[in-house]
Order: C-alpha cells, then sequence, then structure tokens
C-alpha cells in the first residue's frame, strides 16, 4: 500500500520531515534527488503470489509511495495516498466511508463542487447529505441519523476564511464511532495538524500550498492505514491515481512548504491589516484579525493564520469587477497556493453555481474577492492594490 509509515523520524521537526520523510537510504553513488520513474509497470509477480505486484494505476510506483510516506509523516498518521486531484481525494474519501444509503452530515461552508458532489452526485449512489451551520454540538448531533458516516467540513473555509473548531465535530465523531473528515487545503499541515486534533480522514488538494508553485494537480488523503487501504482499492477501480511526474514534482514542493508557508502567514497577515484602513473596503476577512467571528479559535488550533484573506468591496460586483481588472502585479486566476498573488470573485468562479441567495447566506455578497498572498515583497503588492482601488474612486 501507498504512504505507509507516519511515524516522524528520530523526531524531526516538520522543516526537516519535508525535506527527508521518505526518501531511501543514502548510499554511495545514490541521486540526492529522487528520480522519476516515468513507468506505467514494474517487472515481477510471476510465480510470486506473495510479492506485491506494482502497477502506477495502484498507486506503488515510487514517487507515489514516496510522497505518502512523506505526507503521513508530516501529518502524523498512519499512512496517505496521493490521488490525481483534490476532488478524486474527497470523493474516494466518501466513497470508502459510507455503503449505499450511508449519510453525511457536512458543514455549509464548502467549496462549491463539494456542494456539487454532495447535492447531486451522492445521490445517484444512494447517499445523502444534510448541510448545517457547523458552529455548535447541537446542530452536529442534530443532524445524526443511524445511517450516518462521515462527518465533513473544511478548515478554514473556501472562500470566507471561516474557522470552526474541530474540535466539536472531533468528540461526536468519537463518541459516534463515524469518521470525521476535513478538507484542510486551505491551513496545510504547515498551519493545522489536523489528527492530533481528531481528525479521521485529511484531505488536501494537492494542487494548492502542497505542489505551491501553481504547476501540478493532485490531492492527497491521509488516516488510519485501514482507511487508507479502502480509499487506494477504489482508486483502482475509478482510476484518479497520480501520474509518476506529479508525484515526483509534489514532492519537490512538500520540500519547501513550511518555509513558503512561513511566508505565505506573513505576508498574509501584513496585507490584511492594511487592507483595514482602505477607502472602499468595507470587509476583511482572515482569521488572524481580532475582530474575525472566528479568531479565537484559530488562535488555538493554527500555527499560523495562513496565506487566504478576502475583502469586499463597496460598490458590489461592479467594483470588484473593476478592481480586479486593474491589477498589475496580482494575477486573475482561479487557484490558490502558489508563490504568485491570485485573486479571483467567487461569484465568477468557485461559487459560479450558487444563486445569489445562496452566496449572501454563507457570506459571499457580490464584491467579495478572495486574494491568495503570494511571496512577492509584501510592499510591491500593496502599491499594485492600493493603485486598483484609487482607480475605484
Amino acid at each position: 500500500m501507498s504512504g505507509k509509515g507516519g511515524e516522524e523520524p528520530r523526531g524531526h521537526r516538520a522543516a526537516t520531515i519535508g525535506i527527508h520523510a521518505g526518501s531511501p537510504e543514502p548510499v554511495l553513488g545514490a541521486p540526492v534527488v529522487s528520480p522519476v520513474v516515468q513507468s506505467s509497470t514494474f517487472i515481477g509477480g510471476a510465480g510470486e503470489p506473495a510479492s506485491e505486484l506494482l502497477y502506477s494505476r495502484y498507486g506503488n510506483n515510487p514517487n507515489q509511495v514516496l510522497v505518502g510516506e512523506k505526507m503521513a509523516a508530516l501529518e502524523g498518521t498512519e499512512a496517505s495516498l496521493l490521488l490525481a486531484s483534490g476532488m478524486s481525494a474527497i470523493a474516494m474519501t466518501i466513497f470508502a466511508a459510507l455503503p449505499e444509503g450511508g449519510h453525511v452530515v457536512a458543514s455549509r461552508h464548502l467549496y462549491g463542487a463539494t456542494r456539487t458532489l454532495l447535492e447531486q452526485e451522492l445521490p445517484r449512489r444512494g447517499i445523502t447529505t444534510t448541510l448545517i451551520d457547523p458552529e455548535s454540538s447541537e446542530d452536529w448531533e442534530a443532524a445524526l441519523t443511524p445511517q450516518t458516516g462521515v462527518l465533513l467540513l473544511e478548515v478554514p473555509a473556501n472562500p470566507t476564511l471561516r474557522v470552526f473548531d474541530l474540535r466539536v465535530p472531533a468528540e461526536i465523531a468519537r463518541d459516534s464511532e463515524i469518521l470525521l473528515a476535513v478538507d484542510g487545503t486551505f491551513a496545510s499541515p504547515a498551519n493545522i495538524r489536523f489528527a492530533e486534533l481528531g481528525v479521521g480522514a485529511v484531505v488536501h488538494s494537492a494542487t494548492k500550498y502542497l505542489g505551491g508553485h501553481s504547476d501540478l494537480v493532485g490531492g492527497v488523503v491521509s488516516g488510519s492505514r485501514e482507511f487508507i487501504e479502502r480509499v487506494q482499492n477504489l482508486m483502482k477501480l475509478y482510476g484518479p491515481a497520480p501520474d509518476p511526474h506529479m508525484a515526483w514534482l509534489l514532492d519537490r514542493g512538500l520540500k519547501t512548504l513550511q518555509m513558503r508557508v512561513a511566508q505565505h502567514n506573513h505576508n498574509a497577515m501584513e496585507l490584511a491589516r492594511w487592507f483595514l484602513d482602505r477607502e472602499g473596503v468595507v470587509e476583511v476577512h482572515y482569521p488572524g484579525l481580532p475582530d474575525h467571528p472566528d479568531h479565537a479559535v484559530a488562535s488555538e488550533i493554527m500555527s499560523g493564520f495562513g496565506g487566504m484573506l478576502a475583502i469586499v468591496l463597496e460598490g458590489g460586483g461592479v467594483a470588484a469587477d473593476a478592481f480586479t481588472s486593474t491589477l498589475e502585479l496580482a494575477l486573475v486566476a482561479p487557484s490558490l497556493g502558489g508563490v504568485e498573488t491570485l485573486v479571483s470573485q467567487p461569484r465568477h468562479t468557485s461559487h459560479i453555481h450558487f444563486s445569489e441567495a445562496m452566496r449572501v447566506g454563507i457570506g459571499i455578497p457580490d464584491g467579495f474577492v478572495r486574494i491568495s498572498v503570494g511571496l512577492e515583497d509584501v510592499e510591491d503588492l500593496k502599491e499594485d492594490f492600493g493603485r486598483a482601488l484609487d482607480g475605484l474612486r
């Protein structure tokens, strides 16, 4: 199985783990950087029924295995599995956890495609979902049924940056012996140690902070060895196995994860504080700000407040369109977590299929601009955003 052995090597810390975990023992003449094993299949198997069949669709190519072991070590879980995208990771997680007729209790504050999966695709497979406001144990408990097998939420939530207290559903999941699955893409393991908070399945879109350079598409699931084996068996059937070269790129990204996220955290905090005093900005969403509704919880469960922030502009959608179209350094693109600063309007991208009332109901009014703060000099970013705001006046 891919990604065994989530024990942190010799008690090393996260930055060291990101560089060394999963790598083979050093021998004289071996390459410092593991090579790409660009092979779909591997010799062996005939007359050796006890040996593992190596086949890249099975997720046990050497590059896939290396990343799985590294992610398990970073998350502090027994195992991790690399998949072809974040959406395949979330889908395979739910499929692995639930039989036909199963039930999900999920936060209303989710990525748009995840909501579509829950509300439109899973019912075709006999799986139903109850969406709740995840701020109290009473809401979680009231939604439970005998068929409930998964509690699902995002922390921080896309795109509103809400940071719901994971310890609330974790206690319910433990008492009810059901799976707590969390999409931790916005945080990455550099900012939240999800397994230590009781999360049973940690899901990431590796496309974002884990890769970090906007040059790959992938997903990761981390959890118990038994659960990851179930996810891997479904991956073999449904086919979302990762390409070896993508796995190699992801391994390269993980080597600098701690350093990159630390700078993302710094730049986003600086920029969020700066936006507070800007004319035309009516709201600033960033969990590091004292007036954020979840600042207290974020301060307790996060080691850094992340590289994502959002603003709401006076003038609504017209102002947001004008603002984003005049940026010169920040790029308008529907992704996040890369070294470059990206901006998007969820009404045009991640939540385009939501009605205006649905968007407003979860805190995404017209004029809402999501910003993935990159690693540029933050003073240059302030100048770029300042010019765009001046243009609105």
